[in-house]
């Protein structure tokens, strides 16, 4: 069966052919690294290790690139509010980012270009809008691209311009001449710090944060290359200027398949600080366990949106204990895929398909069943092999049975004791026995007395 994959741009599943036969090159827009990976962004960077995971296991070379923006406003602010250099600040987010992104199993892309690495690059392809009238110089020193110089804007998003015109939110007085022109280049102004500014053709400053993209993604996969990827968020307007500027510089087409991972949501709204249901990756590492986190965001489509919560993080945990109890009945054969298999055959078919990754755990689930029956040691084989596809199963099943769940830290279990005592005041007993019976999930009582709640980790820790 070909591989089959939907395609932002023509709002379409369609087969799926290299412009270079058996080499994939994918960009994916990586993290802006001024603070801590959230769960929005473990869940884009999970869709696209899928992604590529599946493409190698289908045969395919891969060159894939995730890139990192090191300078930006928010950069800026951050480490000014910090009190330190940028560089200080990005050194210390990108090392925290790879240590989550380990604790979920996900492979290092091929290339981790930083956006300040190619400003070269970034100036050339200025130049190069500028020399055809699709860029201009601002009067308060910024470089703009004209958004209605360039045919075919809005082919991503859907969106004419005089739908996008109505729902700008650009004041006019920023030097453009149509609120929707986007800036190429960023005039430096006094109060920023040094390290945020680099000399150019046009004047002391910093790249747009679109311009970067597009160069990254050029310098590292070529002019024309195979898939580009990143959140729904991103859709409009990154994405879709990236294509302007791309295109309208090269005069050529940019990318052939446009992939968007959907939203999260927290208990069914979408996740926000402002609502107060923003969780950071570590957040989550306090309570579970990286690969339990992994499962979790595999049962869902990566383009539908992910409803995050503890009752799901909850049964995905016990999913993922009955694969491992199956293992654990039959030792494992070290075997490479058998796609001869029904369940192979029904895995590979799901993944051909847009990468259905629930269909591809169904599978698992269906050898893990057969395992439980009465089968060999070369089933169980099987589905540690196809787990193995996935970024699952690869612990020695006792090991995740008797110690897979992540250690609560003190403060965590404290929060928690705290949260049951409110919940009982309020009368709120379902909610206090659902705590109760989660902390002794991981091994926690809790002693009640009339001085209060005390608690006990079985074999170690007392609070």
């Amino acid at each position: 069966m070909t591989l089959r994959i939907h395609n932002t741009l023509t709002r379409a599943v369609e087969p799926f052919e290299p412009i270079e036969p058996g080499h994939v090159r994918m960009y994916v827009c990586g993290m802006t690294i001024y603070d801590l990976c959230h769960i929005g962004h473990a869940r884009m960077m999970m869709a696209f290790d899928v992604v590529q995971r599946w493409l190698r296991a289908a045969g395919y070379r891969v060159t894939y690139v995730r890139n990192i923006t090191d300078i930006d406003d928010k950069i800026i602010r951050r480490a000014l509010e910090r009190g330190i250099p940028i560089r200080q600040l990005t050194a210390e987010m990108t090392e925290a980012m790879h240590e989550d992104v380990a604790a979920l199993g996900i492979e290092p892309p091929t290339h981790e270009p930083r956006a300040t690495e190619h400003v070269p690059r970034m100036l050339e392809m200025i130049g190069a809008l500028e020399g055809k009238g699709l860029a201009y110089r601002a009067p308060n020193g910024d470089v703009n691209f004209a958004v209605r110089r360039f045919p075919g804007y809005g082919k991503l998003s859907g969106k004419s311009l005089d739908e996008l015109r109505a729902g700008e939110r650009v004041a006019v007085n920023e030097g453009k001449e149509d609120p929707l022109d986007f800036v190429l280049w960023k005039a430096a102004k006094p109060s920023e710090p040094a390290d945020a500014q680099w000399p150019s053709p046009f004047g002391a400053g910093r790249p747009g944060w679109h311009i970067e993209c597009s160069a990254m993604s050029c310098a590292l996969l070529g002019e024309h290359f195979d898939i580009h990827g990143g959140g729904m968020d991103l859709q409009f307007p990154h994405h879709e200027n990236e294509i302007a500027q791309s295109e309208g510089a090269s005069g050529r087409p940019f990318v052939n398949v446009w992939m968007h991972n959907g939203f999260v949501n927290v208990d069914n709204e979408k996740m926000s600080k402002s609502l107060g249901n923003f969780f950071t990756i570590r957040d989550v590492l306090k309570r579970y366990d990286g690969e339990t986190l992994r499962f979790f965001m595999l049962r869902t489509h990566y383009r539908s949106p992910f409803n995050f919560s503890d009752a799901h993080l909850d049964d995905a945990r016990n999913a993922l204990r009955r694969l491992y109890t199956a293992l654990d009945k039959v030792p494992a054969d070290a075997a490479e895929v058998d796609w001869s298999l029904p369940q192979a055959a029904a895995f590979r078919a799901a993944m051909n398909e847009d990468f259905n990754t629930p269909g591809a755990v169904a599978a698992l689930f269906d050898l893990a069943g057969e395992v439980n029956r009465g089968g060999s040691s070369r089933v169980a084989g099987q589905l540690k092999a196809l787990g193995k596809v996935l970024g699952l199963l690869q612990q020695p099943p006792l090991d995740y049975l008797q110690g897979g769940k992540s250690e609560l830290q003190a403060a965590v279990i404290e929060d928690m004791v705290s949260a049951r005592a409110e919940a009982k005041k309020a009368r709120n007993f379902a909610e206090a026995d659902r705590i109760r019976a989660e902390l002794a999930s991981y091994g926690i009582e809790l002693k009640d007395s009339a001085q209060g709640t005390t608690w006990v980790a079985v074999g170690g820790s007392k609070g």
